[in-house]
């Protein structure tokens, strides 16, 4: 089973079982892999998918410390919900010992030496991590390596 099919059996599922808040982001979730396909004309691979999640997720993140910031408790409980909906459908993440070692094996296999290697590092890095890492802390991480 594909990762959209899934989403729209979670979809029906929560319609059947009348949850309003659930079908609303799971609906926000299908109206984003949509729009990419539309926009770009093609039916989304489960990667591309996770893609679009990820962004979703970051967004969230983006409004939900605003939203804190301006003390609107409601329409950040909202936020939060929605990114632990759409981390359900993530990967599960990697752990710390895992991360070290794939960024390791990363800088070894493209022999970089300095922060200008990063772009090499990250590109290599991004399939393998794909939803199961924050790619901005991964590439903090790498920068740290580098001592950038």
């Amino acid at each position: 089973m594909s990762l959209k099919e899934r989403v729209q059996d979670d979809m029906k599922a929560a319609m059947r079982a009348k949850e309003k808040e659930r079908l609303g982001a799971i609906r926000l979730i299908l109206a984003a892999i949509k729009q990419r396909e539309v926009d770009e004309r093609v039916e989304l691979s489960d990667s591309q998918i996770l893609g679009v999640l990820e962004k979703m997720i970051k967004q969230r993140r983006e409004s939900l410390a605003q939203y804190q910031n301006a003390g609107r408790d409601d329409l950040a409980t909202r936020e939060a919900f929605e990114i632990e909906l759409i981390q359900t459908y993530l990967p599960a993440p990697l752990s710390e010992a895992d991360l070290e070692t794939l960024i390791a094996e990363a800088v070894t296999t493209t022999n970089a030496q300095s922060v200008r290697d990063m772009g090499k590092v990250m590109a290599l890095l991004k399939d393998k991590m794909q939803g199961r890492a924050d790619m901005a802390a991964v590439s903090a991480r790498i920068k740290a390596r580098f001592g950038g």
